[in-house]
């Protein structure tokens, strides 16, 4: 992978990208004659119209030997946020109780899961649906939650998320926004800075020193302004900075030929990225609504 992509990109073996099954010709080789180890085919192995047909076969494709392809990258991704639909819609339809306990759970199990997954050196499909599965139980739940206290944020996060994921993706196809390693520099330390806030926040509301429901998001105003509509605005950047990191590494993986089951690996971190985008924009939604 090409320096600067999505951290959950680093480490991964691409190693075995060229140990591609044989091609057609090769296996018409063994067949009828000797194409195999760049010896030319006997002249009385194949009839003409075998010979025919064989040089008139098109050059295998990437999907013909095996390498990952954006197509690949878009139907995993796709049964990914498949399954965050259905953990969602299982916290939607069940008891407001139930719901919590089940958002709970799933909050738990996806940050594990979230983990092994990143330092897993091979793609685990299943591990890959589990999480994202787990994840919409999460989201579910949170959904529930803000969207009875403050109707229709869900629908608006939904429809936010799903506008900054195709204007990022307008942007880096055009060439006008790319992880340059400048812009990788920043991104670590705002992400440190973003990351030191939220145990802070976590540890003040759970000691009880800090009673908001967003804790010092909302506690704490600047101008007027909820300390949260700032933070949730970079954080909002972050995850749209951390989209392009994941279409740099798919781009740079398509590249260099990896091996179709790094596919499994872009859509893990395409689905964790949209789901951290997911939760900045509900939660600055609310935080809106909660200062009206």
């Amino acid at each position: 992978m090409a320096r600067g992509g999505n951290p959950i990109f680093n480490g991964k073996n691409f190693r075995g990208a060229t140990q591609a099954p044989q091609t057609q010709q090769a296996q018409y080789g063994g067949q009828y004659g000797q194409v195999i180890n760049g010896q030319a085919p006997q002249p009385g192995g194949m009839s003409s119209q075998q010979l025919n047909d064989l040089y008139n076969k098109p050059s295998a494709g990437p999907a013909d030997t095996g390498k990952m392809t954006y197509d690949d990258v878009i139907v995993r991704t796709a049964t990914c946020l498949g399954m965050v639909l259905v953990g969602a819609a299982v916290t939607l339809a069940v008891g407001m109780q139930l719901a919590t306990m089940l958002m709970v759970v799933g909050a738990l199990g996806g940050f594990v899961l979230a983990l092994v997954n990143t330092f897993k050196k091979q793609p685990s499909p299943a591990l890959i649906l589990a999480y994202a599965g787990l994840e919409g139980l999460f989201l579910g739940g949170l959904t529930r939650v803000l969207d009875g206290m403050y109707p229709g944020v869900g629908l608006q996060a939904v429809i936010g998320t799903l506008s900054v994921f195709a204007v990022t993706l307008v942007l880096f196809r055009s060439g006008k926004v790319r992880a340059t390693p400048k812009a990788m520099r920043f991104f670590m330390i705002a992400m440190i800075g973003y990351a030191v806030f939220a145990v802070i926040n976590l540890v003040l509301s759970l000691t009880g020193v800090v009673q908001e429901p967003f804790g010092l998001r909302t506690s704490v105003e600047i101008f007027g302004i909820p300390l949260g509509v700032f933070i949730g605005l970079l954080a909002i950047g972050l995850a749209a900075f951390s989209l392009i990191m994941d279409f740099t590494s798919i781009e740079a993986a398509v590249n260099a030929g990896a091996p179709q089951r790094f596919s499994w690996t872009a859509a893990f971190g395409l689905t964790v990225t949209l789901v951290w985008l997911y939760v900045e924009i509900i939660r600055l939604l609310a935080i809106l609504r909660g200062n009206d």
